[in-house]
């Protein structure tokens, strides 16, 4: 059941149809190509001594190259690590002493890591992606090796991918992926993106790639920065789009907003692009619009996932309704269309920061809120992670019932009748006062369709109910007053524009509400 064998076989099918498209002059790496470049590395790290089960620290850009060490490691039944370089040495140190990785492989620039960072001078292993820099060997060795016959037989439960989360705690959670785990979720991305041999994906999200990789689409990589997916150059990307002619794209909302302020400046719509996928953080209606008019032939849908669960609920625009409209205006949250026919949710009342624990089904049955009634979201399903490493966060996370793992999203939310989900916002940042209690989603969703809003945030502070705009990069800036006026119902203290939130580091979309409390308490927004 090694995850390599489902990217490999496309390999045997059609071996030089282009497996992925990278940089500005358009480079391309077929399927038999990326093979051999992962069975001759494969070769290469079994000799240097890494076996099954090793786990393998991963400094590369997105690229060919990055894909083909993994397909290596993949295939030895090692383990690929992945962190956030950015998060600094302290995030690295406690991110290594959780999982020790055996062997390191890194850009040389990455390699300056280990000057500071103890826990990367401890590694056995170092390999250099690029020229040899002191004590790592090139990978470039490879291409002299002779290429690893086959995979390494792995169980569904042995593990292939670990990934850290961002904690404000400073405590990092380990997010391990399976061989199993990666097959049911390549399931089922193949089937709700529709996944076809032969087209091309403009990809931005590594998760993706390997499900492109292993349905036989040529993935096409943007030529920018994804670290910083809000700030990318959208005219080189453009430029790729209208040179290849991609089919569809999956990339997260900041991504894509980038992509629409520069066709907007340059005139010139989407070519081409029939299908059009966004998430990864909140996707407003307002997104969806301006796709269509950018892209007027394409289909156009958002996703609602996370680390933990991608997919769980899927939104086309063309099944958003004018009543669907009137109630995310009215406050009633973000729609995010239906559940993924792969996972079973649940929606239970808000105790998030209380451990659940173990319940059975029938007490799971007994507290789950019938259609209609807000409450913390929760789902099961094959492509559901159902633990951290070591165990770090399964008590706030995890509900065991009956044998099976329930993951709490520790999102709200509520089903409408026609089983929709509806998101309401993070749990933890839901506002509780003498006039009740209400979620950030359900005025910041109805405020985004305000002319002239690039982002919201709706944040208690100091006891008073406070809304902080910040407006588009170009027009006119919202008028608050009208503003507040319109969202009457959530019965605002203030609502005042401000130069910038801060968003998560990742997606560079969603509102970081740690972060602003602590810019609000200093007084510096």
């Amino acid at each position: 059941m090694n995850v390599a064998e489902a990217l490999l076989a496309q390999a045997r099918v059609r071996p030089h149809d282009p497996a992925i498209v990278a940089g500005r002059e358009g480079a391309t790496v077929t399927f038999a190509q990326l093979e051999e470049t992962s069975a001759r590395r494969a070769s290469l790290l079994r000799g240097a001594g890494l076996r099954p089960g090793d786990v393998t620290l991963v400094f590369q850009p997105v690229s060919p190259d990055l894909y083909a060490t993994l397909i290596a490691i993949f295939r030895l039944g090692a383990v690929a690590m992945f962190l956030d370089p950015s998060g600094g040495r302290e995030d690295i140190d406690r991110c290594c002493a959780l999982e020790p990785p055996r062997a390191l492989i890194a850009t040389p620039k990455a390699h300056l890591l280990r000057l500071f960072s103890s826990a990367l001078r401890r590694v056995p292993l170092k390999f250099s992606a690029g020229p040899a820099v002191p004590g790592a060997r090139g990978l470039g060795a490879a291409r002299r090796a002779s290429p690893l016959e086959g995979v390494e037989p792995r169980a569904a439960d042995d593990p292939a991918l670990l990934t850290f989360t961002s904690e404000s705690t400073g405590r990092p959670k380990a997010a391990l992926r399976t061989h199993g785990f990666l097959l049911a979720q390549h399931r089922v991305l193949e089937r709700t993106l529709e996944l076809r041999p032969g087209e091309m994906d403009l990809a931005t999200l590594p998760i993706f790639v390997l499900a492109n990789l292993g349905s036989g689409l040529t993935t096409l990589l943007p030529d920018a920065d994804l670290r910083r997916p809000g700030s990318i150059d959208p005219g080189p990307v453009l430029e790729q789009i209208r040179r290849h002619r991609p089919d569809r794209t999956a990339a997260s909302p900041a991504f894509l907003e980038r992509l629409l302020e520069g066709a907007r400046g340059d005139g010139r719509p989407f070519a081409g692009l029939g299908r059009i996928f966004t998430g990864g953080a909140p996707v407003f209606p307002r997104l969806l619009d301006a796709l269509a008019e950018i892209a007027p032939e394409a289909r156009i849908a958002a996703m609602y996932g996370s680390t933990e669960a991608e997919p769980i609920a899927h939104l086309e625009r063309s099944e958003i309704t004018v009543d669907d409209r009137a109630a995310m205006r009215a406050g009633r949250g973000l729609l995010a269309g239906r559940p993924v026919e792969e996972v079973r949710i649940a929606i239970l009342p808000d105790r998030w920061g209380r451990p659940l624990g173990t319940l059975s089904s029938e007490s799971l049955g007994q507290a789950t809120l019938p259609r209609g009634q807000a409450g913390e979201i929760v789902v099961s399903g094959d492509h559901v992670l159902k633990g951290y490493l070591r165990g770090i966060g399964d008590e706030e996370t995890k509900i065991r019932v009956d044998g099976a793992v329930w993951h709490r999203t520790g999102d709200a939310g509520w089903l409408d009748d026609c089983g929709r989900l509806w998101l309401l916002g993070r749990c933890a940042a839901r506002i509780e006062d003498e006039r009740g209690t209400i979620y950030p989603f359900t005025v910041e969703c109805a405020a985004s369709e305000t002319a002239g809003v690039r982002r919201t945030a709706f944040v208690s502070h100091r006891g008073r109910r406070v809304l902080l705009v910040e407006p588009a990069r170009d027009g006119s800036p919202p008028d608050v007053s009208a503003l507040r006026s319109d969202l009457d119902w959530a019965r605002l203290d203030e609502a005042r524009l401000v130069r910038r939130l801060p968003v998560d580091r990742r997606h560079n979309a969603k509102i970081d509400y740690v972060a602003l409390a602590r810019l609000l308490d200093r007084g510096e927004v």
